[in-house]
């Protein structure tokens, strides 16, 4: 009864302390950064669903064919990561950044790694995050599969084609009022992501998987890969293609979800599927991560 009145964050703090060693969070900053992100985490009850484009869709070759996938309980966050609690993360874990070009790229453009909106990183850096929050809260913390991002951007597998509070698009209310079809027609492009959390979530409670930033989750990516999946969890292909990023450098293609601000406003899609290098760091990107 008495551990009722104790509050969360230090009931928290507690169990950090209890990992001990150098694993430890010391920083108030990064403690409260971790316990924020934890508290975000949103239940996903698992359930058998209809992943891919169900048909009538206009999405691409790799949506289909819809396949029947089936889920155990999850959680997943409900924001995207921000770039500030990103650089929480590096400060208090000494991670070193993995993605090319970083650097470059903050200097081109400091504005799109204000504090306060999603983290641009590599599929590295989104994966690092993701295993120190676990790693500090004491939980099993990792990058969504595909199949669980689309299952939570749908709602639990409904079929809603875009993951906004009613499955439909309406520009100023229910995502940024630059996603029109003006946007597409007079490349009246949107100049950076939303802030996470300014629309209304969709009814699983979760925020901009949407059109905000694409998303990065776990999975290698296949075009074909919706004629071999599993059926039970299914985590992606093995392997990944490799491609050239570089003189004498390749790596594989990974995948992320949700469209993002300078799309077309139709890859906002909960289905459409895109393929990018995984140490790229794509200014339309972002990420969240899941609990299992």
């Amino acid at each position: 009864m008495t551990t009722s009145r104790i509050p969360k964050s230090l009931l928290f703090a507690s169990s950090l302390t209890i990992l001990g060693g150098c694993d430890a969070i010391n920083d108030w900053h990064a403690l409260e950064m971790v316990q924020r992100n934890m508290d975000y985490m949103v239940l996903v009850e698992g359930g058998e669903f209809l992943m891919g484009n169900p048909g009538g869709w206009a999405m691409g070759a790799d949506t289909i064919p819809a396949h029947q996938v089936v889920l155990d309980d999850f959680y997943i966050q409900k924001y995207e990561v921000t770039q500030g609690d990103f650089e929480v993360f590096v400060k208090a874990s000494g991670h070193k950044i993995k993605a090319r070009f970083y650097e470059d790229k903050q200097s081109e453009s400091p504005e799109r790694f204000a504090g306060e909106l999603p983290a641009p990183v590599s599929w590295h850096d989104a994966k690092a995050f993701c295993l120190w929050l676990g790693k500090q809260s004491g939980h099993n913390v990792d990058l969504p599969t595909e199949a669980q991002w689309e299952y939570a951007a749908r709602s639990g597998g409904r079929p809603l084609r875009h993951a906004t509070d009613n499955g439909e698009l309406e520009p100023g209310r229910n995502i940024s009022s630059t996603s029109g079809p003006a946007w597409s027609l007079h490349s009246d492009f949107q100049k950076l992501p939303e802030p996470p959390g300014r629309y209304q979530p969709n009814p699983q409670g979760l925020y901009d998987m949407s059109g905000n930033v694409a998303e990065w989750v776990n999975d290698y990516y296949h075009a074909d890969y919706y004629q071999n999946s599993a059926r039970i969890n299914p985590t992606g292909p093995e392997t990944g293609k490799s491609v050239t990023v570089g003189p004498g450098f390749k790596e594989p293609e990974r995948v992320m979800r949700g469209g993002d601000y300078r799309g077309h406003i139709i890859n906002s899609s909960t289905v459409s599927r895109r393929v990018v290098p995984e140490s790229s760091v794509p200014l339309t990107g972002g990420f969240r991560c899941t609990r299992n």
